[in-house]
């Protein structure tokens, strides 16, 4: 998508010339001719104050057509799912915290091997390196 494509297309759909985007946003019509020519890249400042201009949401600005596109079938209902998530692993942190710091040094030395040994298992693994933990344990 050429964002000044996109921006003459919206303006020309509102019956608004150069202009009267210069006299909304403040910004020189020699430049709103060359954004929209493809000449000059705006800033996101400036997209702003072209979706004032148009009275539109900065959005509109991202995608072609009327309509945004729908979002992908595997984020739909993943924000709940991501916000439950968080909150379960949050709690697990507290408890686990707290169980931490009632273990002495050598206990912990242990629990962060394991986890390294574990996360290398899955892949975590860097080539070359070492767990930290394991030279002290």
């Amino acid at each position: 998508m050429v964002i000044g494509d996109r921006l003459k297309t919206l303006r020309e759909a509102k019956d608004l010339s150069q202009g009267d985007i210069e006299k909304r946003t403040g910004l020189l019509r020699c430049y709103v001719s060359r954004v929209e020519n493809g000449h000059t890249v705006p800033s996101v400042e400036t997209l702003e104050k072209f979706a004032r201009a148009l009275e539109l949401p900065l959005y509109h600005l991202m995608f072609d057509g009327d309509k945004p596109p729908a979002p992908p079938k595997s984020l739909k209902g993943s924000a709940e799912d991501s916000l439950e998530s968080s909150r379960s692993g949050m709690l697990l942190m507290e408890k686990m915290v707290g169980l931490l710091a009632k273990m002495d040094q050598e206990d912990r030395n242990l629990i962060l091997f394991l986890a390294g040994r574990v996360s290398n298992k899955r892949g975590g693994k860097k080539a070359g390196r070492k767990p930290a933990s394991s030279a002290a344990a």
